[in-house]
């Protein structure tokens, strides 16, 4: 819960006049920089015992097809979470980390409303393994149309317990494998608006998006945003080999509006 490269457009610059590169689609104005729109994520990144999760994450957000500025917030950041922080955003992620949920919870509690508020106008939020949990009910966000509960250990399980490891889903009817430490399941209410992405071996939700009012909400119980020095680090290894397409997926996902 846890070369030199040459510059091909200087080059162009050299040898073809303004007017080729602008047809060309090379030139770029001020102003169409500044039209562009922000996408800004917030990642909660206060003390939850996972130093490396938060910046996981952002490092995926940064790089994804349709790329995030990021800006932590959360206790010993010097960016407090608030409605003005949250305001500037698109997106909300709660990372993994950290085994006490009730413990995170009473630091958290107080946004809960803000951030309920935010995501019921238009904001999305995105949780992963232990934010995930958070998304749930006693403790949690209630931002899911049911619940969570742990996968580990539940009948039929193919984890036994909370050791970090690699899970088996299935993705879109296609078999894939996600590194997993004790992350949700999540419990979805009969005729619940939701999407599930992925299951896990016994049929329950791996991976979940749903609407919460004009907002959305991505939660998933494993790590997509895991990268190679997760698995280098527990000696674990992915038998599709170490990509982050889940990720990206799950990230379009929560941020596209239907």
């Amino acid at each position: 819960m846890r070369s030199t490269v040459v510059d091909r457009r200087r080059l162009l610059l050299g040898v073809l006049p303004a007017a080729a590169l602008l047809a060309a689609g090379c030139g770029e104005s001020d102003a169409d920089k500044q039209s562009a729109p922000r996408r800004l994520a917030l990642i909660y990144n206060g003390p939850q015992g996972c130093p490396g999760c938060a910046p996981a994450i952002a490092d995926v957000l940064r790089h994804a097809p349709h790329p995030f500025e990021v800006e932590y917030v959360g206790p010993g950041t010097g960016t407090p979470l608030t409605a003005a922080a949250l305001a500037e955003a698109q997106l909300y992620v709660q990372p993994g980390g950290g085994a006490d949920l009730d413990g995170t919870w009473r630091t958290l509690r107080d946004s809960a409303d803000l951030i309920r508020d935010w995501v019921r106008n238009g904001g999305s939020y995105l949780g992963l393994c232990f934010g995930g949990y958070l998304a749930g009910r006693d403790p949690g966000f209630d931002l899911l149309p049911g619940d969570t509960d742990g996968y580990a250990g539940s009948p039929g399980a193919t984890v036994p317990d909370d050791r970090d490891t690699v899970v088996a889903v299935t993705w879109q009817g296609k078999p894939r494998h996600m590194y997993f430490q004790d992350g949700p399941a999540f419990l979805l209410d009969n005729g619940a608006d939701a999407t599930v992405l992925a299951t896990y071996p016994n049929g329950m939700a791996a991976v979940v998006v749903a609407p919460y009012g004009k907002g959305r909400v991505g939660v998933s119980g494993p790590h997509p945003e895991a990268d190679e020095s997760w698995y280098a680090d527990k000696g674990l290894t992915n038998p599709d080999g170490i990509h982050l397409d889940l990720a990206y997926e799950l990230i379009e996902a929560t941020t596209t509006r239907r």
